[in-house]
């Protein structure tokens, strides 16, 4: 609501995501406002009654101020579908790659990729641009495979590229 008591439109879940994603990049420190934030933007399993134990393990980590395993403990609860891949340290920033299959090579897997000198906030950070990545289910049945996007204007051709020899 604004102050001269008209309500404003509640802005849509996709720009909320890239505003709290900008905020993480700018600030240098986790704080436990910074972490319900996160947890308000970007966490809707957290308030899940089959994850209670588990989001109870994660305010107590936040309460311990054990930003880095309180950002694992988030990506594991709220989109298991995908994985810690890379987590290094270069030239001063940490690198935190999260993948959905990471059995794959990079180039082919869905990837959210972030840097930071922070990192409980380059995990944070590429939760969200995980989030971000995941497409809304259209219908579509979830697959172990990745998909490939076609242009809608030109015809599919499908071939068989097995050696049964």
């Amino acid at each position: 609501m604004r102050c001269d008591g008209v309500m404003s439109p509640r802005p849509d879940p996709r720009s909320r995501l890239f505003e709290l994603q900008d905020q993480l990049r700018r600030v240098q420190v986790v704080t436990p406002g910074l972490m319900s934030k996160v947890v308000a933007g970007a966490c809707t399993r957290i308030a899940l009654t089959s994850c209670a134990a588990r989001a109870a393990n994660i305010g107590r980590l936040i309460e311990s101020e054990a930003w880095t395993e309180a950002a694992l403990a988030l990506v594991e609860l709220e989109i298991p579908q995908w994985k810690l891949r890379r987590l290094v340290y270069e030239d001063g920033t940490w690198l935190c790659s999260l993948s959905k299959q990471w059995n794959l090579p990079a180039w082919l897997s869905d990837n959210a990729e972030t840097r930071h000198e922070s990192l409980p906030l380059a995990i944070l950070t590429a939760l969200i641009e995980a989030h971000q990545c995941a497409e809304p289910s259209s219908g579509r049945v979830a697959s172990s495979v990745p998909q490939c996007r076609t242009e809608s204007s030109s015809p599919v051709e499908i071939m068989c590229c097995d050696n049964f020899a």
